[in-house]
């Protein structure tokens, strides 16, 4: 049995390996975009390359003092720290300063913390909590109710308080865990038909999409009439009255995305999701960035252009290219080698996440497990998805790879806490 003794006898290592291999790479290529000619040394504390050394060797450290906590600590503590986080974020606005729209950095002197970064653990802690006591069970809708607030009340403060859009929808990752715990797929094919029909009433306009509503509903009330029909079975009014139901309600999302669309969103947000969907076009603008990390990414070829070689980042015609934006220099000096042997780095890191998670001797670990993997898988999907143009840019860091402490400890914290976790698994069932 695992004690805080003999602890490291279970952490999975091959899990760690692969934590070091990513923060190593993403040193190399945090130096390589922030990397100038007048720099001296890679480990200049004033240049962006030996400050990431430091919150390199304090996540480490994090991660050790994580592994060396008693297991019981986490679960003990999971809605004492939920409850101090909501605190923080609501403090957060008041105590920030304006960073391009932003009201969620809170600065300690020479450092500034996002405790956005932190509210997803915290959420993801007191959500295994939760769903994972010994009376909870996912039988309806109702069953979701607190396990949705839960998720819910740091999402909104983030998107409505701190105006940072990009953090709160980070959040919607736990639909993942929500699935896998028994979740309807209904509920991620509304997702999808939401996000549809925004773009649909975007793109062609709110009337296209309440016809488009009106079809789909006609050929499903249509088919299942004549489903009956065809082999005489009865039919049933209330599952018409449910299929016109959603029809209605759809039909009303419709007719707010337009208004939700040009009041809700910030400005920067809609011309970004215009250029997105090719309604506009603004290479020197808000589409700036994209193209030009395209450019990036195409110029490094198969093999790259070589490590501190990107003509793109000694150029500085990426803005942000140290942090949202760092998948471009891997591009631009790796090539499509390097990039594929860091996607399939990230692949094996989250399916090892799921496996950990699935040979979980708790609910509470299990369900934790679920909620690290699906933040992983988010970030790597929208930040690479962004890079290359085929999501808006909503400013979120890639895992351990992108400049900065927040983001750095904040997935550090994640892992190590699972694999904290998981080491105790045989302990738990004594």
């Amino acid at each position: 049995m695992p004690s805080r003794n003999n602890i490291f006898r279970q952490v999975d290592w091959f899990t760690i390996g692969l934590f070091l291999a990513l923060v190593i790479f993403g040193w190399m290529n945090v130096l390589g975009a922030s990397y100038n000619f007048d720099q001296t040394s890679a480990f200049d504390f004033a240049y962006r390359s030996g400050k990431q050394l430091v919150w390199i060797g304090t996540s480490l450290l994090l991660g050790m003092v994580i592994l060396m906590l008693d297991w019981r600590v986490i679960d003990l503590s999971a809605y004492i720290l939920y409850g101090i986080m909501l605190v923080l974020l609501l403090v957060t606005p008041l105590l920030a300063h304006d960073v391009k729209g932003s009201l969620s950095w809170i600065q300690f002197g020479p450092v500034s913390l996002q405790p956005a970064e932190f509210a997803k653990y915290t959420t993801a802690l007191a959500l295994a909590k939760y769903m994972g006591s010994y009376d909870f069970r996912m039988r309806s809708w109702r069953d979701l109710l607190v396990p949705f607030a839960l998720m819910v009340v740091p999402m909104g403060i983030i998107m409505v308080l701190q105006k940072e859009t990009g953090s709160a929808l980070v959040f919607t990752a736990f639909l993942l865990m929500f699935y896998r715990q028994g979740m309807s797929g209904y509920v991620l094919l509304a997702g999808v038909a939401a996000v549809g029909l925004f773009i649909l009433a975007l793109k062609a306009g709110t009337i296209a999409a309440l016809v488009t509503v009106a079809v789909v509903a006609l050929v499903v009330i249509g088919w299942y009439l004549w489903q009956g029909w065809r082999d005489n079975r009865k039919w049933h009014p209330q599952k018409i009255f449910i299929v016109l139901g959603i029809a209605v309600l759809s039909a009303g999302y419709c007719a707010v995305c337009g208004y939700a669309f040009e009041h809700v969103l910030q400005p920067h947000q809609r011309v970004r999701i215009e250029v997105l969907l090719g309604m506009t076009d603004d290479p020197q603008g808000a589409g700036y960035n994209v193209a030009q990390s395209k450019i990036a990414i195409g110029s490094g070829g198969l093999i790259g252009k070589g490590f501190k070689q990107g003509t793109h980042t000694k150029m500085n015609f990426v803005p942000e290219q140290a942090t949202d934006f760092i998948f471009c220099t891997v591009g631009e000096e790796w090539g499509f080698v390097g990039s594929s042997l860091l996607l399939i780095a990230y692949l094996a890191l989250i399916l090892r996440l799921i496996v950990i998670a699935e040979r979980q001797k708790d609910m509470f670990s299990l369900i934790y497990g679920y909620c690290v993997a699906g933040i992983f898988l988010f970030h790597l999907t929208v930040n690479v998805g962004m890079v290359l143009g085929l999501m808006p840019v909503i400013g979120i860091p890639l895992p351990f790879l992108s400049y900065g402490g927040s983001s750095l400890w904040g997935f550090s914290i994640l892992l190590f806490t699972l694999l904290r976790l998981d080491a105790s698994r045989f302990e738990k069932m004594r």
